[in-house]
This record gives structure tokens, C-alpha cells and sequence, in this order.
């Protein structure tokens, strides 16, 4: 075996000193050692320096950075410290783990200021059945004044390959479990981990990622709960994380500067960092979703992506520095100039796009509203609201102002559709004419107006139209299940282990009752429709109701009962009016939702929406009930969160 060496010198603030990345070189065919001399210039930088000696790249195996000789973890496999790889399966079997290592290696580009390296494999019949049918070319970039490592990934279908299901693409860094122990995710996530032996001496919990600290190193955290799913991030989020060594002080960060090659859009959650330590960065996954994205390839469909490029950013974590800052800086700098991948274009390859959203509610006002803060994107041509489930192509998101008014900039040449939706709004919007991005092209739409969906007047509403459960009632955690992190940060009340169970707490017998202009949704109305636990491993279906008062039915045309989901987890809605034990619901949204956000943390999974026409039939003068039943009993997990109710008034003729 041989090792190719890359040595990048940096004038990074508080830097000022080289550092190595290695790669393990699989003997084969020997090719002349090429190296670049340090500069002789008057620099600050010394120049990028590649050696290299055997011909085939097999995997990445450290990175050195001042004193401390590889910031991954040595104690691994060398095939097991910093790799991508693909989670994928034929229809119908069970998933294989491929870490897509290559079979050819290739200088892209090398000189004093930049190299860039290729390791790459084409898919033949002949291959291991455990090989995900793709091509595959994996870039690293190393650059002069750079304090990190640039990578991205091209990977392709070709037409007629065999189907597949591909349900998780990322990379994935393994750091010294001795040296970093201080993660940080955000301004207000950021803790001392468990170290990853504690994981092995706890309590598991009710499924494989839930561990009860029971005897950890740090015996400050016995009690806690570790989950890998605790750590998780809105991709519109998730920016910037990354761990902290103390001795000697150096930081290693994720940074994603544009989430474009991520799937399923800006609300999309994903893995982030855990106990290991553990660095990710997830393109692709069916987290918080399920198979409802759109994960097949089928009949030979042809398809390629680019991922990244993302950047791994070491610093010694002076308190001048910010990765949040950094993450700012290169996001401006988006798209990079520098990779030399025909299918990663340059910006004057790209196109802008550029509008005003508003809202059209006369029930609300008579006047157009502002879509203020909506979330506009483009994503590939498909029925309303297919983009969160949309894998397969690139997305391209921001939020407006609060005019509505939004720009959305630096978007691939395609056909697109236009998709928004707007806090405080039910519903998705989508433009009635597809987008045709050409590079240089300046698109102005001009003002869009968004019909959100509306029948009549509204009699009552239970919640905020924001795709969340997270305006209802959070319970408190189990006092012995807890995260500390996540005690005194209500934002992330959610995230503690055990939540569906403190429903058949606080509801030993009797399900939940709400009354509309009594109860407070914020304090009354449980944040998931989950099972009442009524033995060891049984549970029992749930039935919530809701009572309101009518002063007089209006006989003429229906009322509409508009219901939003914000999670489904193996679940069926039942809704009747009046009488719980009529056999046929008036309304079943029949088995739907894979997302599991109940389990993993999540205060919402995808998007549900419904509106159920009420004849005046099934309605009484003066006091009425809606009983609202989840059928499925099979698991504590079986749920679903409601994001909004409305009833409304038949429209006035």
C-alpha cells in the first residue's frame, strides 16, 4: 500500500502552521511521485503541495492539522474514519450499506494555489451485488489560504441500469473519541457528548438510538438520554456543526453553503453530529419521511447530481473566530468558481429569479395580504406540494420579507416549478407556469397571488397554520429520561426521550376533550394523537373531541372542516360528527405517514392536508362534538401531530 499526501499551507487567522490530509493508495500501477514545491515567494500562504505514488484511491484515512497528527480516529478501520456512502436496495429487498470506494485515481487540477483530486468507479454487471449501480466521482479541493477541505460528489445513472431504491447519500468524518468532546449544532445546541463507551454500558431504551446513560464517564450525565435523533436539523438550519477539542484546541466543522443537492426541501430534517464523534453531512435520507419520497428509479431512468461542494473547516477556535460567520462568508461566496467539474456550473451559468408573493383571503380582508416571511422555491415540475418529497433533482429556496417579496439566486439552467407556502396560511401554493431557468437569465415574475384554501367563515380554529405541532402542549419530560440540554430551552421542549408516553399519563382512562372558547390549545391539546399505553407492550386506539356550540345551523350549502397534519406515523384518521359509534367515519384519511417524527424528536414529519365537506345534517343547534379517532393501536409510534383545525361556515351565496 501506498499513501498520497496533500499539504495545505494557510494564513488563516491563529493558523499560520500546514496541515496534511491522507489518502490510502491501493498498489497497482506506479506513476511518477509528482510534488509542488513551497513557494519561494513572498507570501503568507505557502503553496499546496501534492505527492503522490501509487496509481489507484481506495479511501480517506486522516487529516493532521498542528499537533495533533489525524483529527480522525485513529482506533477505526482506515476504511472506516472519513467516507461517503450510499444506503440503497433492489425493489423489494433489504437495504445494503455501500461505501462507494473507487477504483481509479486522478489529478484534476495541480498547481501552488489549488489541487484537485478525482476518485471515481463506473458500475459493471460484473461487480459485487453489494456495489450500488452508479458512477461515481468523488472531488477533493485543497486550497492555497484555505483552513480546510472542499469535496463534492458527481454520482449518475445510466440509461437502462437496474432499479434501485437509494434512501440515504452523505459523508461521514469519525474524529479522535479522546480529543473532541464538545459539540456545538447552534447558538443554543451545543453541549459536553457522552463519550461513545457510555452508549455500550447503558440501558437500552425502546428502540436501538435511545440509550439510558447509566454508568458514563462523565458521571454529571448519568440519568440522560443519548439519541442520535435529539441532534437533528431543518436543512434550512443546518448550516454549520461540527466538535471542539480542548487538548489541543482544534475545531472541526460542516459547512454547507448552499442546500441545493439536499432533498425534500428547506424544512426537511435530518442527522447532523452525535456521539462518536460523529460529523455528517446528510444529502439525502428517508429520516422524518419514510418511503413516501420518491426514492425509486425505475425502468432504466437515467439521473445525476451533483452533492456539494460542502466544506470541512479545521480552526484553533480562538474566540475571535465564528464558524457561524465563516458559514455566512462562503455562502456568499456560492457558487465556488474554483471546482472543475463540468456539472457544477459557475454562476454566469446559472440564473435568478425574482417576485412578490401575496394573499388573497377575503374572509380575513378584503385586501391583499402580504405573504410576509413565506418560503418561495423551485423544484422539479410536479402537483402541489410534491417538492417535499422530490429526491431526485435540485431545489432552490429562500424566504421572503416580510412584503412577501423574494429573490431566489444562483439557480441551475431547468425546467422548474415555482412553490410556496406562508406561515399563518393553510395550504401549498404552486405557479401556474413552469420556469424556465437559462444561464444568465433574469427572471421577474412580478406579483403572485396565493388563494389559500377557503370555503366560508371561520366558527373556530384550534392552532397556527405553520406545518408544526409546536404551538400545542409539550409535556414535561420523565424526570428520569431526560437531555439536559433541552431542560430549560422551551423552543426544544420536544426533543426529549418518552413524550408519547406521558399522554397515557395525563390521560390515564379518558381521552382528550377540547372546548372550543375554553380550552387553550397551547395548554389543552396534546402535541401528538398517539395510543394510551395500557399494558407491558399493549396499547389502545385514542379518540380526542372537540366540542363547540352552533346558535343555528345554516341548511343551505356544506360546512367545511379543514384539517392539517404536520406528522403521520402509521396512522388513519377517523373523523364523526355527533355520534362516536356510527360505524362509517364521515371522513377516513386511510392509512398514511412513515415520517416517525413522534419517536425521532421531530415536531413535525411531511405535510398533510384535508378538507372534509360537513353536510348540515350531521350538525345540532347548540352543542356539538367532533370525535376524532387514530385506529391504528400496533405501536406506542403509531400517531399523528395536527399542525391546524378550522371549521367553517357554508359560503354565503
Amino acid at each position: 500500500m501506498g499513501k498520497m499526501h496533500l499539504l495545505a499551507g494557510s494564513n488563516w487567522p491563529a493558523i499560520g502552521l500546514c496541515f496534511f490530509f491522507f489518502f490510502l493508495i491501493a498498489s497497482s500501477a506506479k506513476i511518477p511521485t509528482s510534488k509542488i514545491p513551497s513557494t519561494t515567494k513572498k507570501s503568507s500562504a505557502l503553496g499546496v503541495q501534492l505527492q503522490v505514488t501509487d496509481k489507484q484511491a481506495v479511501m480517506f484515512i486522516g487529516i493532521k492539522y498542528k499537533e495533533m497528527n489525524n483529527v480522525l480516529e485513529t482506533k477505526n478501520y482506515e476504511n472506516n474514519r472519513g467516507y461517503w456512502d450510499v444506503v440503497w436496495s433492489r425493489p423489494r429487498d433489504s437495504n445494503i450499506f455501500d461505501k462507494v470506494q473507487a477504483t481509479k485515481f486522478s489529478i484534476i487540477v495541480q498547481n501552488e494555489d489549488q489541487v484537485e483530486i478525482s476518485f471515481s468507479k463506473i458500475w459493471s454487471p460484473s461487480m459485487d451485488k453489494t456495489t450500488v449501480p452508479l458512477k461515481v466521482d468523488k472531488r477533493y479541493i485543497v486550497r492555497r489560504g484555505s483552513s480546510g477541505l472542499y469535496l463534492y460528489a458527481v454520482m449518475e445513472r445510466l440509461k437502462g441500469w437496474p432499479d434501485v431504491d437509494m434512501d440515504q447519500i452523505r459523508v461521514v468524518f469519525k474524529l479522535q473519541s479522546e480529543k473532541f468532546h464538545y459539540m456545538a449544532i447552534s447558538d443554543d445546541r451545543q453541549r459536553v457528548m457522552p463519550m461513545p463507551q457510555d452508549r455500550t454500558t447503558g440501558q437500552p431504551l425502546a428502540y436501538p438510538e435511545a440509550v439510558l446513560l447509566t454508568n458514563p464517564v462523565n458521571p454529571q450525565q448519568k440519568g440522560e438520554v443519548d439519541d442520535k435523533y435529539q441532534y437533528s436539523c431543518e436543512n434550512k438550519d443546518n448550516k454549520v456543526h461540527g466538535w471542539i477539542s480542548n487538548d489541543p484546541p482544534v475545531g472541526f466543522w460542516m459547512i454547507t453553503p448552499s442546500n441545493e443537492f439536499r432533498d425534500a426541501g428547506p424544512v426537511k430534517q435530518d442527522l447532523t453530529s452525535h456521539v462518536g464523534p460523529i460529523v455528517l453531512n446528510m444529502f439525502g435520507s428517508v429520516h422524518y419521511a419514510g418511503k413516501d419520497l420518491n426514492t425509486e428509479y425505475r425502468n432504466g431512468e437515467p439521473w445525476k447530481k451533483v452533492f456539494g461542494p460542502v466544506y470541512v473547516y479545521l480552526n484553533s477556535i480562538p474566540p475571535s473566530e465564528n464558524p457561524k460567520a465563516l458559514g455566512k462568508m462562503l455562502k456568499d461566496n456560492w457558487p465556488y468558481n474554483f471546482p472543475r467539474s463540468e456539472d457544477f456550473p459557475s454562476s454566469d451559468q446559472r440564473g435568478n429569479v425574482v417576485g412578490q408573493l401575496v394573499v388573497r383571503d377575503p374572509y380575513i380582508n378584503e385586501k391583499l395580504i402580504d405573504a410576509s416571511l413565506a418560503y418561495v422555491g423551485l423544484a422539479a415540475p410536479g402537483a402541489v406540494g410534491s417538492w417535499q418529497t422530490e429526491v431526485k433533482g435540485y431545489q432552490f429556496w429562500t424566504q421572503a420579507d416580510k412584503k412577501g417579496s423574494f429573490s431566489i439566486k444562483n439557480i441551475r439552467a431547468g425546467k422548474y416549478s415555482l412553490y410556496a407556502f406562508v406561515p399563518g396560511f393553510l395550504g401549498d401554493y404552486k405557479y401556474n407556469v413552469d420556469v424556465i431557468i437559462q444561464p444568465g437569465s433574469e427572471i421577474k415574475l412580478g406579483v403572485l397571488t396565493y388563494d389559500p384554501p377557503r370555503n366560508g367563515t371561520t366558527l373556530w380554529e384550534i392552532g397556527i397554520p405553520d406545518r408544526t405541532a409546536s404551538e400545542f402542549y409539550v409535556p414535561d419530560a420523565n424526570p428520569t429520561l431526560v437531555n439536559k440540554l433541552y431542560i430549560d430551552s422551551p423552543a426544544n421542549k420536544f426533543r426529549q426521550y418518552g413524550l408519547w408516553e406521558r399522554y397515557t399519563d395525563l390521560y390515564p382512562k379518558n381521552d382528550l376533550i377540547y372546548t372550543v372558547g375554553v380550552s387553550n390549545y397551547a395548554k389543552d391539546w396534546f402535541f401528538a394523537h398517539v395510543n394510551r399505553k395500557v399494558g407491558n407492550t399493549a396499547y389502545k386506539a385514542t379518540t380526542w373531541q372537540i366540542i363547540f356550540e352552533l346558535k343555528s345551523v345554516m341548511q343551505s350549502g356544506s360546512y367545511t372542516l379543514q384539517i392539517a397534519l404536520a406528522s403521520a406515523t402509521n396512522s388513519e384518521l377517523q373523523v364523526r360528527f355527533n355520534n362516536a359509534n356510527v360505524k362509517r367515519p364521515l371522513f377516513t384519511t386511510r392509512l398514511i405517514g412513515k415520517d416517525n417524527a413522534i419517536a425521532r424528536y421531530g415536531i413535525h414529519g411531511l405535510y398533510w392536508f384535508y378538507s372534509i365537506q360537513v353536510p348540515a345534517s350531521q350538525l345540532l343547534q347548540g352543542k356539538n362534538t367532533i370525535y376524532l379517532t387514530q385506529t391504528r393501536n400496533g405501536s406506542p409510534f403509531s400517531g399523528i401531530m395536527y399542525d391546524y383545525i378550522r371549521l367553517e361556515a357554508p359560503t354565503k351565496a
